[in-house]
């Protein structure tokens, strides 16, 4: 079996959410469990960081990943989905699992996904906790698919959990309200262990420290601990002050994820090393410093207001994977602050997302490029573009997302930026990311 072979069983053979949707949600662990049982139990084994949330989830985990590895531990990151390779998904200080192993791992798990028929999401989980343990990792950051209560990542028992902002997204599976969404992704917490969040809305913290109260888990708004504030604008990274407001002592460093959304993500991070220094881990402020400046090349995270190479003109090109409500707010408002004559939008969504809240938030001055990625759970371009019309929202429909960027650059000019998103696939999908 190749590497290609290998990955398009894994793709073709076994639901993929990100790829069709709800028939590959699994609304219990009995699968992620029998799988992990024939392995050994391996997510036993090992010591884990476990972050959810709608929003910053990734960032978050790769942050502290990041400064782990810089502190001397041997650091494990699970994340998901990826944009160019599946063996993104499992890091360990940086590297991505090799093609070999992923092609080992298809092969012993071939009986049992005769047996059991797991969902794509099931099966990578129970491989990343084996592959880990094997590689007998310090610790583990692992990032929740979607939810957090029903999650597969949800067998562990970590050192500390995290919840990072919370917004409507997956709402056909986790609730149709924020209340709601909120105490799903609360079932991560764990008696006993401290859970840090950086959700903003009140009502929404209370459900999380009801839940922490009930399990004796410290609470711990990282907002109350931690105001990052930033002090010099560069490009493409930006230079930040962490203020401990505890005892007043300052960091300051630069980030190589430069988005100013970063922010309330570099609280949570902040706030998990100081627990985590409490619990014995040493990590001092260098370690902190190189983490987070060195946080891409650590971590292979991609995708997060990522300043794109174009061949054909000067014009700004810039993606972000943000996809819902919330992260729309803030991608808007850095479009604003990001000097531009006009603004050419390369944009694609998903056939099962609420698109109206979405929508309702686009610039309107903007030139529009609805496109769509190849994926089955793709809205078609020309349906985007007819409901987006009802907007404000005006441009074209390209069938593919390289035709529309390459229409984007063709029309830009040097003065111009391109922006590209609403889908995770859409930014996949980018020459060269």
């Amino acid at each position: 079996m190749t590497y290609q072979e290998a990955e398009a069983f894994l793709f073709e053979q076994l639901p993929m959410f990100q790829r069709v949707g709800g028939s590959a949600y699994k609304k219990d662990l009995h699968n992620t469990l029998a799988l992990l049982e024939s392995l050994g139990n391996p997510q036993k084994k090992g010591k884990y960081i476990h972050v959810a949330g709608t929003n910053g989830k990734g960032s978050t985990a790769s942050f502290l990943a990041s400064v782990l590895k810089e502190s001397g531990y041997k650091t494990a990151l699970y994340t998901s989905p990826h944009l160019k390779s599946f063996t993104e998904r499992m890091r360990i200080n940086g590297v991505p699992i090799t093609e070999k192993e992923v092609i080992e791992y298809v092969e012993k798990f071939k009986p049992i996904i005769a047996e059991l028929r797991p969902s794509f999401f099931e099966l990578t989980t129970a491989m990343a906790f084996d592959y880990f343990a094997k590689q007998e990792v310090d610790i583990a950051v692992i990032e929740v698919g979607m939810g957090g209560r029903l999650d597969c990542t949800n067998v562990i028992k970590p050192e500390l959990s995290i919840i990072t902002q919370i917004g409507l997204d997956h709402q056909q599976f986790l609730g149709n309200t924020l209340e709601e969404i909120t105490a799903e992704k609360a079932g991560i917490i764990k008696e006993n262990i401290s859970i840090i969040t950086s959700v903003r809305e009140n009502e929404l913290k209370l459900i999380i420290k009801e839940v922490a109260e009930s399990k004796n888990a410290p609470f711990i708004d990282s907002k109350e601990h931690y105001k990052i504030s930033v002090i010099k604008e560069s490009i493409p990274s930006r230079h930040f002050q962490a203020k401990n407001l505890l005892n007043n002592k300052i960091i300051e460093f630069e980030s190589g994820l430069s988005a100013t959304y970063q922010m309330q993500n570099l609280a949570s991070t902040f706030t998990a090393i100081d627990v985590l220094n409490e619990k014995g881990y040493k990590i001092n402020p260098k370690h902190i410093q190189n983490g987070l400046k060195e946080v891409i090349q650590n971590s292979g995270i991609k995708g997060r207001w990522q300043r794109i190479h174009n061949a054909v003109s000067k014009a700004k090109m810039i993606a972000d994977t943000g996809h819902n409500i919330t992260a729309f707010e803030y991608i808007t408002k850095m479009l604003e602050h990001e000097p531009h004559e006009h603004l050419h939008f390369v944009f694609a969504t998903v056939n099962d997302k609420k698109l109206e809240g979405v929508l309702a938030l686009l610039p309107k001055n903007a030139h529009y490029y609805f496109t769509q990625a190849n994926i089955p759970r793709a809205l078609d371009a020309n349906e985007l573009k007819n409901t987006a019309k009802d907007f404000g929202l005006k441009g074209n429909a390209y069938p593919t997302v390289s035709q529309a960027i390459e229409k984007a650059q063709k029309n830009a000019s040097d003065k111009d930026l391109i922006f590209i998103g609403g889908s995770t696939f859409a930014v996949a999908e980018i020459p060269n990311l």
